[in-house]
């Protein structure tokens, strides 16, 4: 019997469903996806945290408006919160600079990753959705064999390279049998302010044919929308008012509603 690469979860924590949010390529949106995930879940009333995986490019802190560096005791490392209450680990809320350069090697972010799992005192979760790094590499690969994923949602682009990519993204998790449950395409269209025509300023999108290529299905499309960029740029992020991952909040919840 081959032994488990799994790492423990903190003593002082309990976590109901892992949710990893990936793409086999950086610049997609990824980060933006999990924090606007993480928000619509947290409106529903659940406890949501987010593990900020992606060491070289921590992205979420910046999205919350969160300065403050995070601070320990005993038990260990303690999260970070955002105003709706969401917990966050990042290195951003651990370096002294958040313009600071992480000019790591690759087991030294590996092993980050896993401590952020392990020694972060995360508390009682339904939800703990994790921003991973891009690719397909040693830290990817250090997440989906260290944390028992639940299952991931693959994060993709318009573009014709994108499809390449998504594909390797979804063989990477059937390899190791973590379960795919749904795709979003990011700066999928922009809507006319005029007219509200769909805009498909990088050409007409290939998800309908990746999904039904791979069997895994849409679980939303994300607009170019200048209102969430500045909500992003201003770290006020929780406040936007649009529902383009709603259907894929709700189907999250209905896959693990039984374990809630």
């Amino acid at each position: 019997m081959s032994q488990s690469m799994q790492e423990e979860f903190n003593h002082y924590s309990t976590v109901k469903n892992v949710i990893g949010v990936v793409s086999g390529k950086g610049g997609v949106g990824k980060s933006f996806v999990t924090a606007m995930l993480a928000v619509l879940m947290k409106r529903k009333g659940l406890r949501v945290g987010i593990l900020d995986a992606d060491i070289t490019g921590p992205s979420i802190p910046k999205m919350f408006g969160i300065t403050r560096k995070a601070g320990g005791n005993e038990l260990g490392l303690m999260p970070e919160c955002t105003e709706s209450g969401i917990r966050l680990m990042s290195v951003n809320i651990l370096l002294e600079q958040e313009d600071q350069p992480v000019i790591w090697r690759g087991p030294i972010l590996a092993n980050t990753v896993k401590q952020f799992w392990t020694d972060v005192v995360w508390g009682d979760l339904d939800y703990l959705f994790i921003d991973m790094p891009p690719g397909t590499g040693d830290v990817p690969l250090t997440v989906f064999q260290s944390i028992p994923l639940d299952g991931i949602v693959i994060v993709s682009s318009p573009q014709d390279l994108v499809s390449m990519i998504v594909k390797k993204a979804f063989h990477m998790a059937e390899m190791i049998h973590i379960p795919v449950l749904g795709l979003v395409e990011n700066m999928s269209y922009v809507k006319c302010p005029g007219c509200g025509e769909r805009i498909h300023i990088f050409g007409e999108s290939k998800l309908a044919d990746i999904s039904a290529e791979i069997g895994v299905p849409i679980m939303g499309e994300i607009p170019i929308d200048p209102a969430i960029a500045k909500l992003v740029d201003t770290g006020e992020f929780e406040a936007f008012n649009c529902e383009y991952l709603k259907d894929a909040s709700d189907k999250i919840e209905h896959i693990f509603s039984e374990k809630l």
